[in-house]
């Protein structure tokens, strides 16, 4: 199975986790066009549903394209609704897909300044100081951030996120082989910022933003070949026109288990991932028939903030498939640490099989198992 059909099929468990704990009322009076999604959790935005439809993002696509990590596509999205969070507070703000940048403006973003592409962000064609001009900005996504007015909807504040290449990876002619450039943190968190003041700049020009409230987050993408995504690194929140002050972040991700003579980047490092690897030998001990059992940690200001697991299988049978996730739903209570969100992806080399999951602060652990058709 391919990523596309994985990812949907995620969405659709997560998607319908998220539906389960909204109300079925709607914020708003008949004679408005928009709704939403109802009362979410707590630490949740709700959602705009706009006409009897959701308000999906005019750039939607975009990233995917983009990326051929897709851990870093999750982390980004999933990180820079965190770093919303930090300024525009789940109780008081409506989440609402992106609507001011659409697919064209952020493809043609996206590429070198040229003659004939004088928006794009990235470096024109050639070399400065006698280096080759890399691809710096790999991403773009705006989320909007809404409060009610009445029986309408009003814009109040907007997130957009910059993904910035740590690695770029290039060919010289077409077909050709592949060359990478290492991009220093020095020189992706100089341009970075120095993008973020254009993205600012042009987003002040549109219609209605002269005043809002805009935060950029930077985000830095991880090499093709991690096992885990990137992390946002700084954010700047401003209602003017010039960015001042830059928030600092402490995000690490982690792969667990780690080889008995790695290093851990965190002083809990060592006990998350010696907890982890209790957790993968029960699992292992009871279901033998597996490929492998792995992790992926997140760390906010050295603390676990979550975990990413992915348990893959060699067995087909359904009834194998469903009593494994009812052991991994108990296993996971008993092993892994309590009151972080946690989600354990079950999957065979071409399927996915089974999701289970916990919220934060959550003590039990829900679990879906898929058809076989």
């Amino acid at each position: 199975m391919k990523w596309k059909k994985i990812r949907t099929a995620l969405l659709l468990v997560v998607s319908t986790a998220v539906l389960a704990s909204c109300g079925s009322s709607s914020s708003s009076s008949k004679s408005s066009k928009y709704t939403t999604t109802g009362d979410a959790t707590s630490g949740t935005y709700q959602g705009v549903i706009k006409n009897g439809k959701y308000q999906t993002s005019k750039s939607r696509g975009v990233n995917v394209a983009q990326n051929d990590n897709t851990f870093n596509l999750k982390s980004f999205e999933s990180g820079l609704v965190n770093v919303s969070k930090k300024v525009f507070s789940t109780k008081s703000y409506i989440f609402q897909e992106g609507q001011y940048l659409n697919t064209s403006t952020v493809e043609n973003w996206l590429g070198r300044e040229s003659k004939s592409n004088k928006t794009g962000l990235n470096p024109k064609k050639g070399k400065t100081d006698g280096k080759r001009n890399p691809i710096y900005v790999q991403q773009i996504e705006e989320q909007d951030y809404m409060k009610q007015s009445g029986d309408n909807l009003k814009l109040h504040g907007i997130t957009i996120g910059i993904g910035l290449n740590s690695v770029d990876y290039y060919q010289k002619k077409t077909d050709g082989p592949k060359y990478t450039q290492k991009i220093s943190d020095a020189a992706l968190r100089a341009y970075g910022q120095e993008t973020a003041q254009k993205v600012l700049n042009r987003m002040r020009q549109k219609k209605g933003l002269k005043n809002v409230p805009i935060v950029i987050a930077l985000y830095k993408q991880a090499s093709n070949d991690s096992l885990v995504g990137g992390t946002f690194f700084e954010y700047s929140s401003n209602s003017g026109t010039k960015l001042s002050s830059w928030k600092q972040m402490n995000i690490k991700n982690a792969v667990y288990p780690k080889a008995s003579d790695s290093t851990t980047s965190n002083s809990n490092g060592q006990t998350d991932n010696n907890t982890f690897d209790n957790f993968k030998t029960q699992v292992q001990s009871f279901f033998p028939n597996l490929s492998g059992v792995t992790a992926q940690a997140q760390y906010k200001d050295g603390n676990l903030s979550g975990m990413h697991i992915t348990v893959t299988t060699q067995f087909y049978s359904e009834t194998e498939i469903t009593s494994f996730t009812q052991y991994i739903a108990q296993a996971a209570v008993k092993y892994l640490p309590s009151g972080i969100p946690i989600d354990i992806k079950i999957q065979s080399a071409q399927d996915m099989q089974a999701f289970v999951y916990r919220d934060s602060g959550q003590s039990k652990f829900s679990s879906h198992v898929f058809d076989s058709y």
